[in-house]
């Protein structure tokens, strides 16, 4: 499904973040009128992915916590991950950007790649969704925006903001994951001192449950999920802050580690 990458007339809450990404500007304040809903939250989005100089290579699911899940009608958001923002862990630490003045974490996830290009429908289910997943891998999310405040107004205003995304970390792959997911548990630590512990039963439903959400989100908005591309399926610890300097460690037991490390964000980094 293609989209335009003129955005003359697109949002122009879209266009402030999208510029303060690009230049690795933080925003002192939401730029515009908070949206009011997560449907009007989505249309800035799609502007905003219309105007990104990427293709999506996946998406991000986040918790919706009471009480803005029963008020916003949902216990999730999404957002695009950007091929240009997917790394392959290695030996050394990854390096991510943080805007200096903004927002960022580090997420410990569970990370879905797909197999098929998903059919269209609205009615998925954890269950039905599993077929899909080719593949299964430890990673890291790496939340972030331009706006320090992006967590702190109802997620109307995290979701207009590519969901709070600002890339992914994929770790190894999760061997014999069907059955073993349920039971999978991990650990984050930043600057050595452990910050979250969790694992998949810490996502609401687990992450086939994000899956399907997401399966369904996109059907009602005109999109659809691609064979290949990945699913962040939500933080498995908790959302952890950073800071330029900052390294992080996300362990995963017999599926490995994840190491990476905060670095100052100098324009056209995310």
């Amino acid at each position: 499904m293609s989209h335009a990458h003129d955005n003359s007339s697109g949002s122009p809450i879209a266009r402030a973040f999208v510029d303060a990404r690009r230049t690795g500007r933080a925003l002192t304040a939401y730029p515009g009128a908070a949206p009011g809903s997560l449907e009007a939250a989505y249309a800035i989005q799609d502007d905003a992915v219309a105007a990104w100089p990427d293709r999506i290579a996946g998406w991000k699911l986040g918790r919706i916590n009471a009480p803005h899940d029963t008020r916003f009608g949902a216990g999730r958001l999404a957002g695009p991950i950007f091929s240009r923002a997917v790394w392959t862990a290695g030996t050394v630490p990854t390096r991510f950007n943080v805007i200096d003045g903004g927002f960022a974490a580090v997420e410990a996830e569970y990370v879905l790649e797909v197999g098929e290009t998903a059919p269209d429908r609205d009615d998925w289910t954890a269950v039905g969704a599993a077929s899909l997943v080719a593949r299964v891998f430890t990673g890291v999310e790496i939340a972030g925006s331009p706006f320090a405040g992006i967590n702190d107004h109802g997620p109307a205003v995290t979701a207009s903001d590519f969901g709070n995304n600002a890339g992914l970390i994929l770790g190894a792959e999760i061997g014999g994951w069907r059955d073993r997911l349920p039971g999978l548990t991990c650990a984050m630590s930043i600057d050595g001192a452990v910050v979250g512990r969790g694992g998949a039963a810490s996502i609401p439903g687990g992450p086939l449950d994000s899956l399907a959400f997401l399966l369904n989100l996109l059907h009602r908005r005109g999109r659809r999920l691609e064979a290949g591309q990945l699913v962040s399926t939500g933080a498995a610890t908790g959302v952890h802050d950073i800071v330029a300097g900052q390294r992080a460690v996300a362990d995963f037991g017999e599926d490995g580690c994840i190491e990476c490390l905060a670095v100052a964000a100098t324009g056209e980094a995310m």
